[in-house]
């Protein structure tokens, strides 16, 4: 029976699914209609009475361009467009990421995202592809994430071993930005009839402890995060430190006229939502992150944060999934009501995307998918999200995760840096907190308060705040 409440506050929302394999590809993906989906497609009927009728895919710029710049693989191009006729005909709304974290390997051995030629080859391929299905599309997303092709890999060097180039690796964040304003232009330019858009990934969280300290680490966190990328796409500037420095626009990869392209108007943003993190200074984690809960895993990338002024810790006394995911329902809208705190109207309208794969595990105590409990936590993360909805913030669109597909590699991510601590962890055997702060570990990091985030401005608790 649906919930009317819902149904009602979510009338607006398009509900869908996504597919991470290309398009292109040969042979070409068939959609698996299989127990993912249908646990999806069967929630949102009982939570809400609606079908979910949107299929976003990725068209595979590595098949359409194998060769290099102008040339084209032609029976790749008829792959897309029987895929894209197969949706319509069965009655779904197509939507086209064009570049999903995999460049063409020519483009790739040419620098990648390092290099500015990148992002016109980008504008150029997405000039070609609205040209081809721009009457059949209904949503043109232009990358299905900013932050991992260039702040994980080509900053911190979390998919490529060996290629994270630190604070050297900024100029890709400016050029992946840049190539999402040029083919946006490009798609428009082409009369395409859908709505177009990017993709970020939504990072929000909670202060540790009530320390102000701990407050600031989190702005600082979001400010790595959230603000790197949505700075320039709304206010049109690379996002400035507390001390007046632009990180990227530090490194020269700044022309004239670039921030201009980067924030011409997109109709739609699109929030990929993984979790909640818990955050504290870098000064605080002996006390926070105790010997018996500290993971080997997340004291590695912790390695990486301190010296921007913040950590991450597990959550405690949180339920989490088998997965070590968190369940914190309001965590989303919270995040999402922090944007709005931020930016305001400036705003596009905001589609969730790539949210709901940790609750694919709940199971009752028999070991069976726990139908009940996985449908009271999205109807409790939906009704927070209709609170937001209901205060006027526009949601257009809602898709629970890349169901069909792609779990593997998200399941290894989630084992590496899941921010809570599952029961059946077997005993930690990491370096400790105290052992960096002997072993210098901290000794780049700015003091506290000063050259690393934001200014000190005190926050309201949420979940997690001990």
């Amino acid at each position: 029976m649906s919930d009317g409440f819902l149904h009602e506050s979510l009338r607006g929302v398009d509900w869908g699914v996504a597919t991470a394999d290309a398009i292109a590809a040969s042979p070409p993906p068939v959609p698996e209609r299989g127990g993912h989906f249908r646990q999806w497609t069967d929630d949102i009927r009982h939570l809400l009475g609606v079908t979910a009728d949107t299929h976003r895919m990725v068209a595979g710029w590595p098949q359409l361009q194998p060769d290099g710049p102008g040339s084209w693989d032609r029976e790749a191009l008829d792959r897309c467009d029987r895929a894209l006729d197969a949706l319509l005909d069965e009655g779904t709304r197509p939507a086209v990421t064009l570049f999903d974290r995999t460049l063409p390997p020519w483009l790739d051995a040419a620098g990648g995202w390092l290099a500015r030629d990148t992002a016109e080859r980008f504008a150029a391929y997405a000039a070609e592809l609205g040209r081809r299905f721009g009457d059949r599309v209904e949503r043109w997303i232009t990358s299905t994430d900013l932050a991992g092709p260039t702040l994980a890999d080509h900053v911190a060097g979390m998919y490529s071993p060996g290629r994270g180039a630190g604070r050297a690796g900024l100029p890709a964040v400016h050029h992946i930005l840049l190539a999402n304003g040029l083919a946006t232009q490009a798609l428009g330019a082409a009369g395409v009839t859908g709505r177009i858009g990017t993709t970020v990934t939504l990072v929000g969280g909670y202060a540790a402890t009530d320390d102000p300290y701990d407050r600031l680490a989190l702005e600082r966190l979001e400010s790595w995060t959230n603000r790197l990328f949505l700075d320039p796409l709304l206010l049109g500037e690379h996002m400035v430190t507390e001390d007046d420095v632009a990180p990227v626009a530090a490194t020269g990869c700044v022309r004239p006229g670039d921030m201009e392209i980067i924030a011409v108007a997109q109709d739609l943003l699109g929030l990929s939502w993984h979790t909640p993190f818990r955050v504290t200074a870098p000064e605080n984690l002996p006390r926070v992150l105790p010997a018996t809960k500290c993971r080997s895993a997340l004291n590695e990338v912790n390695r990486l944060l301190v010296g921007l002024g913040f950590a991450i810790v597990p959550f405690e006394d949180v339920e989490t999934t088998a997965y070590g995911w968190p369940i914190i329902p309001e965590g989303l809208a919270d995040a999402v009501a922090g944007l709005c705190d931020l930016y305001g109207d400036l705003l596009p309208a905001l589609s969730v995307v790539d949210n709901g794969m940790g609750d694919l595990d709940l199971v009752d105590g028999g070991g069976r998918l726990d139908d009940a409990r996985r449908r009271a936590l999205l109807r409790a993360r939906l009704s927070w999200l209709a609170g937001l909805i209901a205060a006027g913030v526009d949601v257009c669109g809602y898709e629970y995760w890349s169901v069909l597909d792609n779990l593997e590699a998200k399941f290894r991510y989630t084992r590496l840096y899941a921010m809570a601590i599952p029961d059946h962890e077997a005993g930690p055997r990491p370096a400790m907190p105290s052992d960096w702060v002997h072993g210098g570990a901290f000794a780049a990091a700015p003091a506290v308060g000063a050259g690393t985030g934001l200014r000190l401005v005190p926050r309201a608790q949420g979940a997690g705040a001990s």
